[in-house]
């Protein structure tokens, strides 16, 4: 999979050659490169931003550094173009799988108080948002959008079945984790899990899971079993 990322800031990425992700690039799993926007700016002083149309507070970035940037890179427009905003689709799970399937990838970074709308309009595919929150820029967003799609690349994760296993891979939170020792400052490691007996194992694990989803996600906890009872209807179970 190639990721090329668009920024002002280039070496917020360098967190990026670091664990999974880092051992991924450096197997050739994952082909990933931080562009800097500045170097196509036209002005003399690398200038991308300006103050914006209406006033306002703030500085805007301007198109031409991002237009030029995006067309050098992708003159023929083979990536999937993201742009990490406020006004996008929700970053989920599925949405991660889905980016996971595409070959090429860029996403382009905002900063300051965003983005001269037209380059928007004229070369962005699509808008991603990773919550209802405000961020300096979009390279942490970014960076999330990079991981959370990267596992689900063959060959990132240690373990194909990995990612099966973890939070929102069944639409429920992810069980508690434990490891040695048995007994750590007089709380013992659940004595199924020591027991050896995977039916036993997985049925707890399952109980925990959808536990925690219940008392910290009701929202997806009711997802959950409406996409069930739609499931029944389909299948001839339901009234």
């Amino acid at each position: 999979m190639k990721i090329r990322v668009l920024t002002l800031f280039p070496a917020m990425f360098d967190a990026l050659g670091e664990s999974i992700m880092g051992r991924a690039i450096k197997k050739g799993v994952i082909d990933f490169k931080a562009v800097d926007i500045r170097a196509y700016s036209k002005d003399k002083h690398g200038k991308c931003d300006d103050t914006p149309y209406g006033g306002g507070a703030g500085m805007v970035m301007t198109p031409q550094p991002i237009y030029d940037c995006i067309n050098a890179i992708d003159p023929d427009h083979e990536y999937l173009r993201i742009f990490t905003s406020p006004v996008g689709d929700r970053l989920c799970d599925g949405m991660a799988r889905e980016l996971a399937q595409t070959d090429k990838l860029m996403i382009l970074c905002g900063h300051y108080e965003g983005v001269d709308r037209r380059v928007i309009d004229l070369c962005i595919d699509r808008e991603i948002s990773i919550g209802d929150y405000v961020l300096s820029g979009g390279e942490l967003a970014a960076m999330c959008i990079v991981d959370a799609a990267a596992r689900f690349v063959d060959g990132v994760l240690g373990k194909s079945e990995s990612h099966e296993t973890e939070s929102f891979s069944d639409g429920l939170l992810e069980y508690p984790q434990y490891t040695r020792p048995p007994e750590f400052m007089g709380l013992k490691v659940p004595e199924v899990l020591q027991s050896g007996d995977h039916k036993k194992v997985d049925k707890y694990r399952r109980e925990c899971s959808e536990r925690l989803t219940k008392e910290r996600r009701a929202d997806l906890w009711e997802k959950l079993q409406n996409e069930k009872k739609l499931g029944d209807k389909d299948s001839g179970g339901g009234v």
